[in-house]
């Protein structure tokens, strides 16, 4: 039943409100090693904090009288259709927070009308989320090993239907990223008799683990593929590129047909760049502050960014987005949509699929009455006029 203007819409008591509410439901359920995983940042966490600090130097520019009966959130991303300018980012090894993992995400992410980009570095396959969804999602690529194995992964994800790729190019080496190096969460991850006990704590995470066991990269074998081969690779795996450079890719560009964003950019002149060598949009991302420690916040170099390529590629934000008036925000300096990572993870880790599609659902009611009380029409119509400096 759709809540009127005048209506509050009352949850049980414990039912959470905000994604701040999933995020302390999941901290209490995920077992100390696979929370700093979700978590942590690089270095000393600035370019984590930087994320939300740049949110909170805007206000909102409320108008009364509007007119405005509906609002209207849909856009256009990637050449589809979505239901609201909110798309869920690549998260890998999603399996150590639920068993479902990816497929979950992928499930929810049907059902609010959006869309999963599936990581290279997911806890199901390729192929195993695409036969269990409806929806042709979108894939997204870390450039690990040699073009032969990147090649593999781009012909996998076009056989099972992905549109849109996505080419992650800020981890030409892996951040400093103490939380994960002290709790021992790494590939495979680390077990002491402490961390063993925090997981023998949360039964219900410890039941699901051991049911699903899917806490590996699955993209790293082909199909049928045997467990040992799998281990094998997984020791192998994260073969990263620091040598990856914009030849590989307008190498990328060529293996590819449909829609390709750049995954990783925070300076104007890269995403000229990638507008040269024949990309469709970028990310504008830091890696949710896991990268380079000091990076500048996303939301402060989205502005340079959509000035710079704005009238010739899409694009889209991640970073520090927790609730409808960052998406707001966002939208307003320019950005086609954003994506989120954390947020959702919280919500599978709560509660699985239900979870994920319920931090979706906050999001859109939030989109929906903010626009509302600013007298916006659409999230489409949101530009630099609506937002105020922070005082």
């Amino acid at each position: 039943m759709r809540v009127g203007p005048f209506q509050v819409q009352a949850r049980s008591d414990h039912a959470p409100l905000t994604v701040e509410d999933w995020r302390r439901r999941a901290r209490r359920r995920l077992p100390r090693m696979v929370w700093e995983y979700v978590e942590n940042g690089a270095d000393d966490e600035s370019a984590l904090r930087g994320n939300r600090q740049a949110f909170a130097a805007w206000s909102l520019r409320q108008r009364a009288l509007a007119g405005i009966a509906e609002v209207d959130l849909t856009a256009k991303i990637a050449g589809e259709e979505l239901s609201l300018p909110v798309v869920l980012a690549p998260t890998g090894l999603i399996g150590a927070v639920h068993g479902q993992g990816d497929l979950a995400a992928a499930r929810a992410a049907e059902r609010a009308g959006t869309r999963l980009v599936l990581s290279t570095g997911s806890s199901y396959s390729i192929e195993e989320v695409a036969q269990a969804t409806s929806a042709d999602h979108w894939f997204q690529l870390y450039p690990w090993g040699d073009r032969e194995l990147t090649g593999g992964l781009l012909a996998r994800a076009r056989r099972s239907g992905y549109t849109a790729l996505f080419v992650t190019v800020d981890v030409p080496v892996v951040g400093n990223r103490l939380g994960e190096r002290r709790h021992g969460m790494g590939i495979p991850p680390v077990l002491t008799p402490g961390r063993m006990l925090s997981a023998g704590l949360r039964p219900a995470w410890s039941a699901r683990y051991l049911r699903h066991r899917r806490v590996a990269l699955r993209n790293l074998v082909e199909p049928g593929q045997s467990a040992r081969m799998l281990e094998t690779a997984q020791r192998q795996a994260v073969n990263l590129r620091p040598d990856l450079a914009w030849s590989d890719l307008a190498w990328m560009r060529d293996q590819w047909a449909g829609p390709m964003f750049v995954k990783g950019i925070l300076d104007a002149e890269d995403a000229v760049r990638a507008a040269e060598i024949g990309a469709d949009g970028v990310v504008v991302s830091n890696h949710g502050g896991r990268q380079l420690g000091s990076a500048p916040a996303t939301l402060d170099a989205l502005r340079e960014v959509v000035a710079a390529v704005g009238d010739r590629l899409e694009v889209l934000m991640d970073g520090g987005v927790r609730c409808g008036t960052d998406v707001v925000k966002a939208l307003a300096l320019g950005a086609n949509g954003v994506l989120v990572g954390r947020p959702y993870v919280y919500g599978l880790a709560g509660a699985g699929e239900a979870g994920v599609a319920d931090v979706l659902a906050i999001f859109e009611a939030e989109l929906r009455r903010t626009l509302h009380l600013m007298g916006v029409r659409a999230a489409t119509d949101l530009g630099r006029e609506h937002l105020l400096p922070a005082r």
